[in-house]
């Protein structure tokens, strides 16, 4: 179970690692959009943006559904939604860790140690 998470992630992140596929789930979270309106903003043909698409799918971004010959996709927001989950445990790490940081210097600034000894100010 937790190799299977771990799995789903690293593919979250894989994809979201590149702009165009960024770009993509950016004009997703707008409404559904084909293929073809996927790829228009790009400069590539659209089996470049199907191999694109093909990667947001497989990490669960997207759900490409068939209607006809038109491939229509939409946002899945579930993934995005663990990704920032995750993220947001280091957010609070780094913000403990800069604000203990600011701490220190404030006092350092005004002539307080963090640790008297004797004889030091206080």
């Amino acid at each position: 179970m937790v190799e299977q998470e771990a799995h789903r992630m690293s593919s979250v992140f894989h994809a979201l690692g590149d702009a165009t596929r960024r770009r993509m789930l950016r004009d997703l979270s707008r409404g559904e959009r084909t293929v073809s309106e996927l790829a228009e903003p790009f400069e590539m043909s659209l089996a470049a943006a199907s191999k694109h698409i093909k990667v947001l799918e497989n990490a669960g971004l997207i759900r490409r559904e068939v209607r006809g010959r038109t491939h229509l996709c939409r946002l899945e927001p579930g993934p995005l939604a663990s990704a920032h989950e995750w993220l947001s445990f280091y957010e609070r790490f780094w913000t403990g860790r800069l604000d203990a940081l600011e701490e220190l210097l404030r006092k350092e600034k005004t002539g307080v140690s963090p640790n008297p000894t004797k004889g030091e100010k206080k």
